[in-house]
């Protein structure tokens, strides 16, 4: 069902539909030394900190439309952060009407859309395998919002703020709200899609999957980077350094990393 603004339901009460998107990111780097696995692992603490973290979470709320009310973040002993932000319904201007349109979030600007109890959390889990030289990075983020806009609309902005080998995304609808005649409505929006809210100049670059389970509003998109060169996995030192020989076996191990990771399962 494909409404315009003006032909909009009215509801009885507030849309208590509840969207749901979790984007996980991963970032893989091969470290051949302690010292190289320590001076990324250093980096990244660095570069995701949780004061750098919750700078990404208020452009998301901005993005979104919603007020931060209350924020907790916490750096990690010997890595990782959590930022958790509890987000209210943000003032509304006019009627958003690219909310109703499967398109690609903006970037950070002056946006304002409807919400109400919500959230906004992210996690990071640096980790490194004990003998492959693979040193991986994860963030989890979490957008929860209530009410008509979709969280979706911040996902173009995330996608911008990671170095992303790999993402995997989900997103569901759950709950119901009621016309005034007492009908529910399990969904206020058309998608089929995830891959719908992601520019195309980023869809040219990554494979994706989607595993969809549309009678539950159920919609989930993986993705992997299409072009691979080993300098950009490698810490501190370029591939020139390296044997050919070297040079093969450091690419079999990050490809086969990148693999597991996409396909979700261990393939040797």
């Amino acid at each position: 069902m494909k409404l315009t603004p003006e032909q909009r339901i009215t509801l009885h009460g507030f849309n208590n539909l509840t969207k749901s998107l979790s984007f996980n990111m991963y970032d893989i780097c091969f470290t051949k030394t302690k010292e190289e696995r320590e001076a990324y692992i250093a980096y990244i603490d660095e570069q995701y900190s949780a004061d750098s973290l919750t700078k990404t979470l208020s452009h998301v709320s901005e993005i979104i439309g919603a007020h931060v009310l209350n924020i907790a973040k916490q750096d990690y002993v010997p890595q990782g952060a959590s930022v958790t932000m509890l987000v209210s319904e943000g003032p509304v201007v006019e009627v958003p009407t690219e909310s109703y349109e499967e398109s690609p979030g903006p970037l950070p600007t002056a946006v304002t859309m409807q919400l109400d109890k919500s959230h906004i959390t992210v996690h990071t889990y640096p980790e490194y395998h004990p003998s492959e030289g693979i040193s991986t990075f994860r963030a989890d983020i979490d957008v929860a919002t209530c009410g008509e806009i979709s969280p979706l609309k911040a996902l173009n902005y995330l996608i911008h703020s990671f170095e992303t080998d790999v993402m995997t995304m989900d997103y569901r609808v759950r709950g119901f709200t009621r016309d005034i005649s007492g009908q529910k409505l399990f969904i206020d929006h058309e998608i089929n899609s995830i891959q719908n809210y992601i520019p195309d100049e980023i869809k040219k670059l990554y494979d994706m999957i989607d595993v969809n389970v549309y009678p539950e509003n159920i919609f989930h998109t993986k993705c992997k980077l299409k072009k691979f060169d080993l300098n950009n996995y490698l810490f501190g030192y370029k591939k020139e350094k390296l044997e050919p020989k070297e040079v093969r076996e450091i690419e079999e191990r990050l490809k086969a990393e990148m693999d597991e990771i996409f396909y979700g399962k261990n393939m040797v």
